[in-house]
């Protein structure tokens, strides 16, 4: 449904566009926030929620059309039970988001609020920490693990370390692609609609092979 909504705002932006009034426009788009992300999958089980800073800069094709590059920073702390009853030690990690992202920004205002929506590819890098290090070979494997590579022995009553290599704890990173949708609703600062605070809901969805693995920031913010 969200992508239905995209494709006809960029339709309905590609139209405007040949009858866009000649007069400037900003041809680049800035932005920074402070996000509440929203943990799903493994995220939320291990991490739950977080906070999250996000930047980017990009261009305007014309009024309702543009792309941009951003970065966002998401923090990873474990819950502590997560931490005590998995053998974590004192637990940490981050993850490291660059997104590029088109803009659709429909010609249609409600005084100085507007709204837009963006779609992009995501690249991901998940760091992990622990202070545990060198793992008891035998040990009963436990599922947040996975985020440090350590695999097990399947037996009949659970799943164990084998007897080598031993497996380490330690600092861990792993990189995954991935996808980014949401929308996002804007109050001009000014009358020439320039400045904006905005609003806006994501989906950030990364394809690990170790987990299902997402976040849905809420960001507050300043585009101009």
């Amino acid at each position: 449904m969200l992508f239905c909504v995209i494709l006809v705002g960029y339709m309905v932006a590609l139209a405007g566009a040949q009858t866009e009034e000649k007069r400037n426009f900003p041809r680049f788009n800035f932005n920074a926030g402070g996000s509440f992300g929203i943990g799903r999958g493994d995220m939320g089980g291990f991490v739950g929620n977080s906070f999250a800073g996000v930047g980017g800069a990009g261009w305007n094709f014309n009024r309702w059309v543009g792309v941009n590059a951003e970065y966002m920073y998401y923090n990873m702390s474990f819950r502590p039970s997560v931490a005590r009853d998995q053998q974590l030690g004192s637990a940490d990690g981050s993850l490291n988001v660059v997104s590029l992202n088109g803009l659709i920004r429909p010609p249609y205002h409600a005084g100085r609020y507007g709204f837009y929506g963006i779609l992009g590819v995501d690249f991901f890098d998940r760091r992990t920490y622990s202070s545990t290090g060198p793992l008891q070979v035998g040990s009963l494997w436990q599922p947040a693990w996975r985020w440090w590579d350590i695999y097990c022995k399947q037996q009949s009553n659970g799943c164990f370390l084998p007897d080598s290599p031993q497996q380490s704890l330690g600092s861990f990173s792993k990189i995954a692609g991935g996808y980014n949708l949401g929308v996002g609703l804007t109050y001009s600062l000014t009358r020439f609609h320039r400045a904006k605070i905005y609003a806006e809901f994501r989906i950030h969805k990364a394809y690990y092979s170790d987990s299902d693995f997402s976040v849905w920031p809420i960001t507050f913010g300043l585009r101009w």
